[in-house]
């Protein structure tokens, strides 16, 4: 324990010493895969912070719950959505087995009784070196966060009970704190005289009412009547200003991690000068390419430490890295055409166009009902194929003609391939929406191909996407007929040589099925593509939960080669 708090006490004080740059809970190092990413990838980082984690599963607040009104100003209200102390604590055991850490491991932990603290920093213990425990987080239930944060003699009351029920415990106990107080130094100095050995600041602002200026309605969806935290730019004055007041209020002796709003590398020194003596890097990275994640934050560290040794940085500007435009805004369009294919999946054509390239795709939202991501199945007119799952996807199946539908994207990136002669192109379920514009980049390409399609639905007279994909290749739409993947049965009939290549969409376990029938005949895995459709709740990159091994798909696109697949995320690819 007291190596960690050795490593970071009084680094605010040495402007010779090295900048110490964090990830912060909920963002981007979400989950096992992305850790790892940091980890290997990321020098610049020193500390690796997860999400919060609960006793027990929390499934969080319904879609949207991540917006962003300005641009780099984010609101949000997962509701610490997270798979419960039993995974998670599965995870990180297998993580550090199969992966010893550079960076120190910060373990965020949330509850709403002191007894459930103790249960989850006893767990954890093994995995962590260090552990926060939430007692900020602004927009969830009665009693879990800034309810604890809030009150100097609640905060004190349980890091005393904590405290002195894991006195065996090795990693030392970091309060986060919460902005949302009259004098947070008073909270700070209540946890620390209690018995915390650091302290955390600050989480979000708020929660307020997130407009969006489109529709002028709520954008986030929950039980506090669409309220969440603010984070990004517009929290950086309030975070800067409660880091000095936490500091003045504690002394120079206690480790204080400082985070809120920090983009810039000017923006951490001042972290540093104001009282931290580690900062975190947060909603910035939502601002940012993934893959330019590491450029970003080697940027910020190393022009901080120039400027607090009074130093010319030579070295790219963090700024240079941010993404120029908002990247959440929505667009209002109109129904023009509602298609009904079968019982239960809807052709929604929209008036407007989006240039969408296989492998990107789009968000859907209906204000006051909810979000989900798309791909687009044709540009000109902007149409989307949903099929009827839950309540949001039979709200967007019962519009009509006239009816508003808001759309914001596109996320991802086009498909890189290796060019070849021929293709197999095979979809399942709604799936199938990215075959239209991956069957014109690879006839751009020259390419011919052979086009397949599973549906679990029938309708008389008609093919799925029939009169889209006909014209590339020879096509056929398979009805499953109550036996799902029956597509595949068809493959047996199709010469496939090892110069060919393959594209799978659908399913994970049907594309897992598909790719090892299609390995078995000899298609090599670099000229394998899976398209990783995977649930994503923001779009660029804050939330981590499009992760395939350590690639978002929201900014690496939607295709992954086999290769990759089998090298850095085997578990997307097995099935029993």
């Amino acid at each position: 324990m007291r190596d960690v708090i050795k490593l970071l006490v009084g680094r605010h004080l040495d402007p010779c010493q090295d900048v110490l740059l964090t990830t912060v809970s909920g963002v981007a190092s979400t989950k096992p895969a992305l850790i790892r990413f940091f980890d290997r990838k990321v020098e610049a980082v020193s500390i690796i912070t997860t999400k919060s984690f609960q006793v027990t599963v929390n499934p969080g607040n319904r879609e949207p719950v991540i917006c962003e009104t300005e641009r780099g100003v984010f609101g949000n209200s997962v509701g610490l959505r997270n798979p419960g102390l039993e995974q998670a604590l599965w995870e990180l055991e297998t993580l550090r087995a199969t992966h010893p850490l550079r960076s120190l491991l910060n373990v965020s932990l949330s509850a709403n009784t002191v007894e459930d603290f103790i249960t989850l920093v006893r767990s954890f213990d093994e995995v962590a070196d260090l552990v926060e425990l939430n007692f900020s987080c602004p927009h969830v239930l009665s009693g879990y966060g800034a309810a604890i944060g809030c009150d100097p003699n609640i905060a004190a009351s349980y890091v005393s009970a904590i405290k002195r029920a894991t006195r065996d415990c090795n990693a030392p106990l970091f309060i986060k704190l919460t902005p949302n107080v009259e004098d947070i130094g008073t909270i700070a100095k209540a946890a620390l005289e209690a018995g915390a050995d650091g302290l955390v600041a600050i989480n979000t602002v708020g929660p307020i009412v997130h407009i969006d200026p489109i529709s002028n309605t709520p954008i986030l969806q929950n039980n506090l009547g669409g309220k969440g935290g603010l984070s990004g730019r517009a929290v950086y004055a309030d975070a800067l200003g409660a880091i000095r007041a936490i500091r003045d209020a504690v002394g120079p002796a206690v480790p204080l991690i400082g985070m809120g709003g920090v983009f810039t590398a000017e923006e951490a020194a001042a972290m540093i000068e104001a009282g931290s003596d580690a900062v975190g890097v947060g909603s910035a990275l939502g601002c940012v390419d993934q893959r330019n994640w590491p450029q970003y934050l080697t940027s910020i560290k190393q022009g901080a430490e120039a400027q607090l040794r009074s130093e010319e940085y030579h070295g790219p500007s963090a700024t240079s890295f941010l993404i120029t435009e908002r990247q959440m805004a929505y667009r209002r369009h109109t129904v023009v055409e509602v298609h009904h294919y079968g019982a239960s999946t809807a052709i929604i054509t929209l008036d407007g166009v989006l240039d969408a390239k296989a492998g990107q795709f789009a968000f859907l939202w209906l204000p006051q009902v909810g979000e989900k991501p798309f791909s687009v199945a044709h540009n000109d007119p902007l149409t989307f194929i949903v099929k009827e799952r839950g309540p949001f996807s039979k709200a967007l199946c019962s519009l009509q003609e006239g009816d508003e539908l808001y759309v914001r994207g596109l996320y991802g990136a086009e498909l890189e391939n290796r060019r070849t002669e021929r293709a197999l192109l095979i979809g399942g379920g709604t799936g199938v929406a990215v075959l239209p514009s991956l069957a014109e980049k690879l006839k751009d390409q020259g390419t011919a191909m052979t086009i397949l399609i599973g549906t679990s639905e029938e309708a008389e007279g008609e093919a799925l996407l029939g009169a889209e994909l006909s014209p590339y290749g020879p096509f056929s739409c398979i009805f499953d007929d109550g036996r799902p993947g029956r597509v595949l049965d068809n493959l047996d009939a199709i010469a496939l040589g090892s110069d060919d290549a393959a594209y799978l969409v659908g399913p994970e376990i049907f594309m897992a099925i598909a790719a090892r029938k299609l390995l078995a005949r000899g298609i090599a895995k670099e000229n394998l593509y899976l398209s990783m459709e995977r649930m994503t709740l923001c779009g660029i990159g804050m939330c981590g939960e499009c992760a395939c091994g350590d690639r978002l798909t929201c900014r690496w696109g939607t295709f992954m080669d086999y290769e990759y697949l089998e090298r850095e995320a085997p578990e997307l690819l097995a099935y029993d």
